[in-house]
């Protein structure tokens, strides 16, 4: 046996021993290994998330009912977003207490709480990917979301929207991937979907978005299912997503895709949040 044929044995034994070398489909190397920020939601039970990590807006009217008729008033109290003591953050919509008359854009009081936690001025993603590990509400009235905007400063949308995932009304197994931008926005954003094996409310997932310049792909439990390049865009030059975006996480009730809620709908309706992951470049 010659030298070189020694080494090729020692390298591929080496392989098996040590379990060496990226499975199929997935990138080596510290970016891949390694976020260079991460939310984990350590702390005691009742604790609000940590600020210097996120902001929480609050309000309806104002807002003109959050660009989509919503009924729930977001709140910056811990009934509505805490951490549960577990290494979870709770985003939670509940009915809005009585008599509490929270001025609501399409009636004079909304009738749900929620909360709507962003990281807008705190940390956002260049290139590379979010990873979201969740579980998400499920019900008639109640849409939860996943979701990135950029910081170009421009009015939505030219602003430009990854939706990482959505999850709508009584559609309790699809997972939704879309983006908005200047001429596809609304019920013309561009995107895809999938369907989970059981209901978003049962099992955590890691849901993900892989932002790459003029490429993103969507993913769920590491399985991509839709892909958005300039060329699917009514005009290459509407590409809006190379810049900084940050992240938000809210659960949004009523409004115009999911319909209202009704006596089926829980209460409260959970968004059970395990971590979140930035990797690649950005700022932190």
């Amino acid at each position: 046996m010659n030298l070189c044929t020694r080494l090729a044995l020692v390298l591929a034994l080496g392989g098996l021993l040590c379990g060496c070398g990226a499975a199929p489909g997935t990138r080596s190397g510290p970016a891949q290994e390694r976020p260079f920020w991460r939310a984990e939601f350590g702390g005691a039970a009742a604790t609000r998330p940590a600020e210097e990590s996120w902001n929480t807006e609050t309000g309806n009217r104002d807002a003109e009912g959050w660009g989509n008729n919503e009924l729930q008033y977001y709140t910056d109290d811990a009934a509505n977003s805490a951490l549960d003591g577990d290494g979870h953050l709770l985003i939670s919509a509940r009915p809005a207490p009585a008599g509490s008359e929270l001025p609501c854009y399409t009636r004079e009081f909304c009738t749900w709480t929620s909360a709507r936690l962003t990281t807008e001025g705190k940390t956002a993603l260049t290139h590379g990917r979010v990873v979201v590990r969740a579980k998400l509400p499920t019900g008639t009235g109640l849409l939860p979301a996943i979701w990135m905007l950029g910081n170009n400063g421009v009015e939505w949308p030219g602003q430009g929207e990854i939706d990482i995932c959505e999850v709508v009304g009584a559609e309790p197994r699809t997972v939704y991937g879309t983006a908005h931008g200047p001429t596809y926005f609304n019920e013309n954003g561009i995107g895809g979907s999938t369907t989970l094996p059981a209901d978003a409310s049962r099992a955590f997932h890691t849901y993900a978005v892989d932002k790459r310049p003029r490429r993103i792909t969507w993913s769920v439990d590491g399985k991509p299912y839709f892909t958005l390049t300039p060329s699917k865009l009514p005009a290459a030059r509407d590409w809006v997503f190379e810049q900084d975006m940050h992240l938000l996480l809210n659960v949004a009730v009523g409004g115009d895709w999911p319909g209202p809620p009704d006596a089926s709908t829980p209460s409260p309706a959970t968004m059970t949040v395990d971590y979140v992951r930035f990797y690649g470049e950005g700022r932190a």
